[in-house]
């Protein structure tokens, strides 16, 4: 008896585990233009071909086409424009909605804004120890070139602010690994959020002394990586971040939501 109650249930369970939801028409039709837009075949800024062609190539009617559009809308992969010179066109994927998206997961969470700035610092941390390998010269060279651009913004501490922001950007993307990028790319989307409001209310207060200290840390910074010293440049720069965190949240419970409403 209890064997067969066993049976039932097992046969229940099989039966419930392979439900399959059937995609629908206008999602098939998204993926297979989402295919031909991240594989190159259509480029940024190439004209989808128009709504009759694409309803002949995939056999479906128009409302299910415009479905397939506002999927990759909602994607930022294309952009619809109406009237008589209208049309999809194709958008170069970016971070900025996997951000927006981030931001919103992380503020439904309650995550605070400090968890957000010391996963960048790890992130940047980690960059610094493999640009300081020894092995990446190019790739220094390059990051001093962004410094001498910022050496001619001191005199404008919004405009450095904002330098500041590709300053913690170059380093991870300079490092090579483009998985990192891409999450820091999120994760500097938000800070610089952040900045944007710490900007607007100490407008008055703004110091070019401020500038100044934080170019000396990335030449710095710059000099323990061409240096070759690793543990060196990574205990700089993680000073150099910490100090960061304790001037940009004077409220450690500051949240994403105050920052991302």
């Amino acid at each position: 008896m209890l064997g067969g109650t066993a049976a039932r249930g097992a046969v229940g369970v099989v039966a419930k585990s392979s439900v399959v939801r059937v995609p629908k028409a206008g999602e098939l039709v998204a993926a297979s233009l989402r295919r031909r837009i991240i594989t190159g075949e259509l480029k940024a800024g190439d004209p989808l071909p128009n709504e009759a062609a694409l309803m002949e190539q995939f056999g479906v009617s128009r409302p299910t086409l415009r479905e397939a559009f506002r999927i990759l809308e909602s994607e930022s992969i294309i952009t619809v424009l109406r009237g008589a010179h209208g049309g999809a066109r194709v958008l170069a994927p970016d971070s900025s909605g996997a951000a927006r998206y981030t931001g919103l997961l992380l503020q439904y969470q309650g995550v605070p804004l400090v968890d957000v700035y010391r996963a960048r610092a790890s992130l940047e941390v980690t960059a610094v120890g493999t640009l300081a390998d020894g092995a990446h010269d190019a790739e220094l060279d390059t990051f001093a070139a962004l410094l001498e651009t910022g050496a001619d913004l001191l005199e404008d501490a919004e405009a450095f602010a904002r330098h500041d922001v590709d300053v913690h950007q170059a380093l991870i993307d300079l490092a090579g690994n483009q998985t990192l990028s891409v999450l820091a790319g999120m994760l500097v989307h938000i800070i610089d959020a952040h900045n944007d409001l710490f900007i607007a209310s100490k407008a008055d207060d703004l110091e070019q002394p401020a500038s100044r200290r934080a170019h000396r840390s990335y030449l710095r910074l710059l000099g323990l990586m061409r240096e070759g010293d690793p543990v060196a440049a990574q205990q700089f720069w993680r000073r150099h971040l910490d100090a960061i965190e304790s001037v940009m949240l004077t409220d450690p419970e500051t949240t994403l939501v105050e920052v991302l409403s």
